[in-house]
């Protein structure tokens, strides 16, 4: 079994690398085994499933995932901790070190190709900065992830999980909701990172749906344009989107033209696009 790093560990790491959690990356690192042990087990991973963790810093819940997994793809951007995490797994977990790799890149750019194999989990504790462009890249761009659980600011993670008609319901709602059944699975302390953020923090929980039958691109752009100016009639917020069209979108779909796109589910942004491409024979994509 790996031993975890401690609060002490975690410190004495940064010093012998000469590292200081930057504010760039977001980096704020798990120091309390206790709730990397529940993330871990949150998660819900089978023994063959190989884990894409974003953002593993130190390595806290890279031991603890490298326990579980068949295999963990650490996908780190700090060429520092990228370099010094192989290291770190090799001497606390020596049974399991094989299991990792580590990817130096930008996880809001991978790609595909730049893994060793398909990732079927994504299992980490996402910079707040960049958590929903990074949980809607990998969604988008590797279709063999069927389940992930992420640590995430807990504003965002209540737009993620959020429903028609909430205040906080918006696009990355909508983008979500796309892709998979997204719901909150806990809240995580501030105590237990370093530095403190002054941020509370919350795990998401999703597990991917069935791809709908419609154009993405599309769908995505009527969101963008609805949630562009929410706070207009769609007949408004859409015109950027679908043009001098908008009037009859708005009747094929069947949507009353008065609404706001935070009264949308996903199916109803289906439908706009569908309206769409009937109406202008966009290609689908």
């Amino acid at each position: 079994m790996a031993r975890l790093l401690t609060s002490g560990d975690i410190r004495a790491l940064s010093r012998g690398l000469g590292i200081t959690p930057t504010k760039k990356w977001g980096q704020n690192f798990v120091v309390d085994a206790n709730t990397v042990r529940r993330i871990a087990a949150a998660a819900k991973l089978d023994a063959d499933d190989v884990v894409m963790e974003v953002g593993p810093g130190l390595g806290s819940l890279t031991l603890a995932l490298i326990e579980i997994a068949r295999k963990v793809i650490a996908v780190e951007i700090d060429p520092k901790l990228a370099l010094a995490l192989p290291t770190t797994v090799a001497h606390r977990a020596p049974e399991e070190h094989e299991r990792l790799v580590v990817v130096e890149t930008d996880a809001a750019r991978i790609d595909p190709a730049q893994l060793p194999e398909p990732p079927t989990a994504l299992v980490a504790n996402l910079p707040y900065n960049v958590a929903v462009p990074v949980v809607l890249h990998a969604l988008e761009h590797f279709p063999t992830l069927r389940k992930g659980l992420v640590m995430v600011q807990a504003e965002v993670g209540d737009r993620l999980t959020a429903q028609p008609g909430s205040k906080i319901y918006g696009a990355p709602s909508v983008k979500m909701a796309w892709y998979a059944k997204a719901k909150r699975a806990g809240s995580v302390s501030a105590n237990v990172f370093w530095p403190v953020p002054n941020v509370a923090s919350a795990l998401v929980a999703f597990e991917r749906i069935e791809s709908p039958d419609a154009n993405r691109v599309e769908v995505f752009g009527a969101v963008d344009a609805a949630f562009g100016q929410r706070r207009k009639m769609l007949r408004q917020s859409l015109k950027a989107w679908a043009g001098e069209d908008v009037d009859a979108v708005l009747d094929r779909s069947g949507i009353e033209p008065t609404r706001r796109g935070e009264s949308l589910d996903i199916a109803e942004f289906i439908a706009l696009a569908d309206a769409k491409e009937a109406l202008g024979g966009t290609s689908r994509t």
